[in-house]
């Protein structure tokens, strides 16, 4: 699916439900997708996008021809959210201010790292939304390097391949398979509408029990 697709088709959708309703449909289909201890290091960001993906090893004999992240970058679309695999690393910094200025240039949405970032107040100044799991001072230089870009990845638990579709919000962030989007998307607006018709009643007065009750809560995901 190309960006222009993804925009047309699903972009305005995604970016109107939560990563806690799109969770719950990840549940209902049977995928696991929501990946746990990745947030926003600031305010309270949206992002949504097809994925391009960095991997990470440790620093070595073996090379890097570029920096980490330039790559990445380069191939990236307009809306595209860059996700890195850093094997959860929260010692070594993988993104900072550099980083962030040229993926702004492009377009990219914002970056998600199974890791750790730096430059934090530069990001929040330009508002380029950095999902990790920490904050680190220290350069990435002879520490850590690309392994490889546009490949298959994790984050957290979860698998992650280019074109894969990422939502990150103040709850978290969830991964949903390119292949699974329509499925995934209607079975998470159903739990929203629900949702909002369980407030509404509770808000109306109605008892929780009744609510409870009415709307079969415990096993409402199932199919």
């Amino acid at each position: 699916m190309n960006g222009e697709v993804f925009d047309a088709k699903y972009r305005k959708r995604l970016e109107s439900i939560s990563t806690t309703n799109l969770s719950d449909a990840l549940d209902q289909a049977g995928v696991r997708g929501a990946v746990i201890g990745i947030r926003p290091l600031f305010g309270m960001p949206k992002v949504v996008g097809r994925a391009v993906t960095i991997k990470i090893t440790a620093a070595g004999m073996m090379k890097s021809k570029r920096h980490l992240g330039i790559d990445a970058i380069a191939v990236s679309s307009p809306g595209d959210v860059i996700a890195i695999d850093n094997r959860g690393d929260t010692y070594n910094n993988c993104w900072g201010e550099i980083l962030s200025c040229a993926a702004q240039q492009k377009g990219v949405s914002g970056v998600l790292i199974d890791g750790a970032a730096r430059d934090v107040d530069f990001c929040q100044e330009i508002g380029f939304p950095v999902f990790a799991r920490g904050v680190v001072p220290i350069t990435a230089r002879g520490r850590i390097m690309q392994e490889d870009f546009n490949c298959p990845i994790r984050l957290g638990d979860v698998q992650v391949r280019p074109g894969d579709i990422l939502v990150g919000d103040v709850n978290g962030v969830v991964v949903i398979p390119e292949e699974k989007v329509d499925e995934v998307l209607s079975a998470a607006e159903a739990i929203l509408e629900k949702e909002e018709q369980m407030k509404a009643d509770i808000l109306a007065g109605m008892d929780i029990l009744e609510v409870d009750s009415k709307y079969n809560y415990e096993q409402m995901l199932k199919k």
